[in-house]
């Protein structure tokens, strides 16, 4: 396999992880990203944690949960549980965020509906 042959399999992967992205966001309620993955999830539990020496880390477990992963073969996961020293974000979809504007533009004031 040629290193072009590699890119376009990569870019074609990518393609199809964002059409399964775009098909199944409007399931879950949570985007939870870390420093390695983005999930999609229902339920998350954030808990800050300190460690003896009074370093801080994050345990954050989720059930039922949506991984952006293209090399995954399953991105549906039951439970997930990471713990990380890094920075966690955990942002709320609200349904408007998932709606596409009347004239395709981001930030557009909604139109009259005919």
């Amino acid at each position: 396999m040629s290193s072009e042959d590699l890119e376009k399999f990569e870019a074609e992967m990518e393609l199809q992880l964002y059409r399964e992205y775009r098909d199944v966001v409007g399931l879950f309620g949570y985007v939870v990203e870390t420093e390695r993955r983005f999930y999609l999830t229902n339920q998350v539990d954030l808990q800050p944690r300190t460690t003896d020496n009074g370093e801080t880390y994050f345990e954050v477990t989720m059930q039922d949960a949506w991984v952006w992963d293209m090399y995954r073969p399953a991105r549906f996961v039951k439970n997930v549980r990471v713990v990380t020293f890094k920075d966690v974000n955990v942002e709320e979809i609200t349904k408007s965020d998932l709606e596409v504007p009347p004239n395709g533009q981001p930030g557009a004031e909604p139109g009259p509906t005919p």
